[in-house]
């Protein structure tokens, strides 16, 4: 006798299915706009994050190019070759 757990996952798409059609595609388009909302919410306090770090000088900007140099120059300081 094989034993089924049934998990909060499950039980949920299992409510699920028991609505509409229509109210299941509802329920859909509601979750993708939470999940989106979740997304930027991130971005915004990732990006709040960024703007402290670089304020406190803990954060730097540049090119591809600046970031390779700091780089190399950190793995060999007494190179004086460019890439």
């Amino acid at each position: 006798m094989e034993l089924i757990v049934s998990t909060p996952f499950q039980q949920a798409l299992d409510v699920v299915e028991k609505l509409p059609p229509e109210d299941q595609e509802t329920l859909v388009d509601i979750i993708r706009r939470r999940l989106i909302e979740q997304r930027r919410a991130e971005i915004a306090r990732n990006a709040q994050v960024t703007i402290q770090a670089f304020r406190e000088g803990r954060a730097n900007y540049g090119t591809v190019d600046d970031l390779r140099r700091e780089v190399k120059y950190k793995h060999n300081p007494n190179s004086s070759e460019v890439f």
